[in-house]
């Protein structure tokens, strides 16, 4: 009998990160989504919209760790956009390579300055 690779027995082949990675975009996208919903009502329903008044809302523990979570959740979220235009697109191996630490070390700096910034505060 041949095998034809097709049917419930078939050979399936690739990363095996797909769903994870999509699951984790959807995740931080719906963390950012109500953390921006926060800020809005922050916002909308303070009256002190000075620098102190932002600095009062940013010196909050509480808003500080949901702000750095964000910030962690974006600069995942951005990760896998930005490999999986890399992996689709650059096929020269060596260019992609280059790409993805280029993009890993600017969010790990983007990290950190937002860390410092956000514990500055």
């Amino acid at each position: 009998m041949a095998n034809n690779n097709i049917g419930p027995k078939r050979l399936v082949v690739g990363a095996g990160y797909g769903v994870k990675d999509w699951l984790a975009q959807r995740v931080t996208a719906v963390l950012m989504v109500v953390y921006t919903v926060t800020l809005l009502v922050s916002f909308l329903t303070g009256s002190n919209f000075t620098y102190e008044g932002w600095a009062g809302m940013f010196a909050k523990q509480w808003f500080k760790l949901f702000s750095a979570v964000t910030l962690f959740g974006l600069f995942y979220h951005a990760w896998v956009g930005m490999r999986d235009i890399w992996m689709d697109y650059v096929k020269a191996v060596g260019v992609r390579l280059a790409l993805q630490i280029a993009t890993i070390l600017w969010l790990v700096g983007c990290a950190a300055w937002s860390v410092q910034i956000l514990w500055s505060v």
